[in-house]
């Protein structure tokens, strides 16, 4: 009893806003953020949940504090390099970042007293497209249609029903499979010149349009 009665001490006595996180997104990324409560997160720290209340003042302060952790994470756009080096680097870096958090797909920018690491990004990325020539118009268009793109491959990636190529060769098979030959030759002809070729993974998909942005944005950057 007396070693239990220490032991939680100990977890209280330690317990910190940064720790209170770091446990909140580690049991997100296992679960889901529908599995996170303060209930079992308390359980994952040792504590009662309402000792959190110590740390974050409520779920939304949570959240917001998971997400600015996750902001953190992302390689923010140099301005030392060319905008179109940096903010390439920035988009690779924002798709691994939700990769390892998937949860965080949707909520990225839906917090309303985001945090500093946040503010901090959204400053960087602003601050590379008007160091690259960007007029704010342009920055906003350029911002928005990156972030756009993104969040949402992201949030299709995630929806997808496969994750490996092997699984997508043997869903693509048995879709094909439950309809009559021809009825669908256009999609047929798709599956099988494409998507059943080894190798073959939609996530590779993500460089190759975020490649037709960046070229887009360039021709355009000077129309406003």
């Amino acid at each position: 009893m007396a070693a239990s009665a220490s032991r939680k001490q100990e977890s209280r006595e330690r317990l910190s806003r940064e720790r209170v996180l770091a446990s909140a997104i580690r049991l997100a990324d296992v679960g889901g953020i529908e599995s996170l409560s303060m209930r079992k997160l308390g359980e994952e720290l040792g504590v009662e949940a309402m000792s959190l209340y110590n740390h974050v003042s409520n779920k939304d302060d949570l959240l917001n504090g998971m997400i600015d952790a996750v902001f953190a994470e992302i390689e923010s756009p140099s301005l030392e390099e060319d905008w179109k080096t940096a903010m390439r680097t920035r988009g690779l870096s924002v798709r691994a970042a939700l990769l390892r958090h998937p949860w965080a797909t949707g909520l990225m920018d839906s917090g309303t007293t985001p945090g500093a690491a946040t503010l901090r990004h959204h400053d960087r990325v602003i601050g590379c497209l008007r160091g690259g020539g960007f007029s704010f118009a342009m920055t906003a268009h350029a911002f928005s249609v990156l972030d756009g793109y993104i969040y949402g491959f992201a949030m299709q990636d995630k929806a997808l029903p496969f994750d490996t190529p092997e699984d997508t060769g043997a869903m693509a098979a048995a879709m094909l499979a439950r309809f009559p030959t021809g009825e669908f030759p256009f999609l047929a002809a798709f599956m099988r010149e494409h998507v059943l070729k080894p190798g073959y993974d939609y996530g590779d998909e993500f460089e190759y349009g975020l490649d037709l942005i960046l070229d887009a944005l360039e021709r355009r950057r000077d129309e406003v």
